[in-house]
């Protein structure tokens, strides 16, 4: 947990028994650690350079070699600091590599907003970047053949995920028959990935955040090679079409620890609201039809119109018609 500033494991070990106890010897603190006691000095002497542990005031010999932790919210309140101060140093870093970077545009410019990646290694290291660097969602279009990186390796989406990184993926089916993509699928889906399956998968696609995105290109040649894109311009369409596959694909979900397809759609309840709606009645007398709270039957309709994609409640009763929610008598 205090990785981020910079504590390896034992060190936030040894840090975490001291605070508990107060003080204690290194020999005492291995012995409750199980760990050697050369290896909990090492940690202590690093504790005291970042200012977390300390020898009370007095003859060290005469308190036993005892150490004593500083207050956690002092002490790795500025260790928080420090790291942030670094991290906002890094961002002006960036900044000004950047600027440099741009430097001789329009040229420069144009390499940013649109990069041909070629080999294999260098599309798998992109892959990955593109990934990590995503701070919101991570859309992807899954084929039947990998071009860099299977969905076993794929590391990167442990660790966005790790990070609230919210992934939506559509895997191809023959995708599914693939050594291990059971097991990978299973993974994501404990992890609330979301995931969804289509006969066909019109090409692989990563797009991060609705800013970035890289789509293979078809060459003759043997080095896999991708297009990296930036421009909104591009960028729209390729949105565009990941939405309109996701809107066709079929969901994946988790039943008994098994993968099963299980098609969206409205519960007993839900149709049972929907119909009254239809129907012409507000949210209040709904509610008093069903004998449901009123904060109950608004959460089921903004559910409605989240799972049918649209903002009105006409649009609503458009998509219950067509995606056969309800029928006509």
């Amino acid at each position: 947990m205090l990785e981020a500033i910079g504590l390896d494991e034992q060190e936030e070990a040894v840090y975490g028994l001291l605070v508990t106890l107060g003080s204690e010897t290194a020999g005492d603190l291995g012995r409750r650690l199980g760990m050697p006691v050369g290896e909990v000095e090492t940690a202590l002497r690093a504790l005291e350079r970042h200012g977390l542990v300390a020898r009370p005031v007095g003859r060290p010999e005469a308190l036993g070699g005892r150490w004593m932790a500083a207050p956690p919210a002092v002490a790795l309140r500025a260790l928080v600091n420090e790291r942030r101060h670094g991290l906002e140093q890094a961002e002006v870093g960036v900044a000004r590599l950047m600027a440099a970077f741009r430097s001789d545009a329009p040229a420069s410019e144009l390499h940013e907003l649109v990069e041909i990646i070629v080999g294999a290694e260098a599309v798998g290291q992109r892959f990955r970047q593109i990934q990590l660097g995503a701070v919101r969602t991570v859309d992807a279009l899954v084929t039947s053949t990998p071009v860099a990186v299977t969905g076993e390796e794929n590391d990167a989406e442990e660790t966005a995920t790790g990070r609230g990184v919210r992934y939506r993926v559509v895997l191809e089916r023959e995708s599914l028959e693939a050594p291990g993509a059971i097991a990978t699928v299973t993974w994501g889906l404990g992890r609330d990935t979301l995931v969804r399956v289509a006969d066909r998968v019109p090409t692989k696609l990563l797009v991060t955040d609705g800013e970035a995105a890289m789509v293979p290109l078809l060459t003759d040649g043997s080095d896999p090679s991708a297009l990296f894109v930036r421009a909104s311009g591009l960028l729209a369409p390729l949105q565009a079409l990941f939405e309109a596959v996701w809107d066709a694909a079929v969901p994946l979900h988790l039943v008994d620890g098994r993968v099963v397809e299980q098609p969206e759609g409205p519960d007993e309840l839900d149709l049972r609201i929907l119909s009254l709606l239809l129907a012409g009645l507000t949210d209040s007398a709904v509610a008093k039809a069903l004998d449901l709270g009123l904060r109950t039957v608004q959460r089921r309709v903004s559910g409605l119109l989240d799972r049918a994609g649209v903002t009105s409640r006409l649009q609503l009763g458009w998509q219950a018609r067509e995606r056969g929610w309800v029928t006509r008598p």
